[in-house]
């Protein structure tokens, strides 16, 4: 049987190019799920190997519906990442005309992205959320919902058989959308020498200084934070944890050191996982946070309390 892998769909989003563009979804079956919930829940009862979904957007930020998923439940590992270019298109059936349009759908990153050329360019149409970019374009094939037009990709028009009436709506030329594969804990990819770490941490006790505490111990090793989040735990209000990436990965000493300091003092630290970074980027390491640094001040520890330093 040929391995199994879910997406974010249905077929024509970004999340069916990030998956495509893996060698995993080479000879692979790829299905498309309606939420990021159902693609997780598909790794999690084994009915597929991995799951594409988006992480967060150059533009709107995180994707909490993410965030959420690798916050509860199972524990789950991120094992590969992929950048997505956003490129948008305005959608219809053939022959519509731009003055014609009354209701356009989408997701709502993607009209969030382009909410200047709605203004500018159909000031009175009104905007319906959509699932996903691709699921609006399915609308407006079906003539579902009253919706004229959809804002999708070129690749989502092509496979609902739409016309590309307006490329390149988006307001911001180099957006780009970071998908991950999401899969059941496992072997770790090896370090490359430009990887990223993802945790979530409860911090146990909330205090005047708590999560400057819990920065705290990245900033003496020497480990770059490249996105941090919170999100409610759902139990009560004021009550948060934190989603972090950090450059490198868990086997680095730096990185490994400041988890093993957040375990001592926070409720929870969930391991997420350690992957190769898509965008190839190394670390610029401080002098003194190198792997060598901390196996000469493990050995001086060692001689030091043997009386011998």
């Amino acid at each position: 049987m040929p391995p199994r892998y879910a997406y974010l769909g249905p077929e024509g989003t970004f999340a069916e190019i990030a998956l495509r563009s893996l060698a995993e979804s080479r000879d692979a079956d790829l299905i498309p799920v309606e939420t990021v919930a159902d693609a997780f829940a598909a790794v999690r009862d084994g009915s597929v190997e991995g799951a594409v979904v988006p992480f967060e957007n150059s533009v709107e930020g995180a994707v909490t519906g993410t965030l959420d998923e690798f916050a509860t439940g199972d524990p789950l590992h991120i094992a590969r990442e992929m950048l997505v270019p956003v490129r948008l298109s305005l959608l219809a059936r053939p022959g519509t005309d731009l003055g014609a349009i009354r209701v356009v759908a989408s997701h709502p990153h993607a009209t969030a992205q382009c909410r200047h050329w709605l203004r500018a360019h159909l000031p009175e149409a009104r905007v319906h959320a959509a699932p996903s970019t691709a699921e609006a374009a399915a609308a407006v094939a079906e003539g579902a919902d009253a919706t004229d037009a959809a804002i999708a990709s070129p690749a989502a028009g092509t496979r609902y058989g739409l016309a590309e009436l307006v490329a390149d709506i988006g307001d911001h030329q180099h957006a780009v959308t970071r998908f991950v594969l999401a899969v059941e804990p496992g072997p770790l990819p090896r370090p490359t020498g430009a990887d990223r770490t993802t945790v979530v941490t409860l911090i146990a006790d909330d205090h005047p200084g708590a999560l400057l505490e819990l920065l705290t111990e990245f900033a003496v090793r020497g480990v770059n934070l490249t996105r941090i989040e919170s999100r409610p735990t759902g139990h009560g209000l004021g009550r948060y944890c934190f989603s972090i990436d950090c450059e490198g990965h868990i086997e680095d000493a730096r990185v490994g050191d400041a988890l093993a300091a957040l375990h001592r003092f926070c409720e929870e630290v969930r391991f997420c996982g350690s992957y190769p970074r898509a965008d190839g980027e190394a670390p610029r390491l401080r002098p003194g946070t190198s792997d060598g640094d901390f196996r000469a001040a493990a050995e001086w520890l060692d001689r030091a309390r043997r009386g011998t330093a």
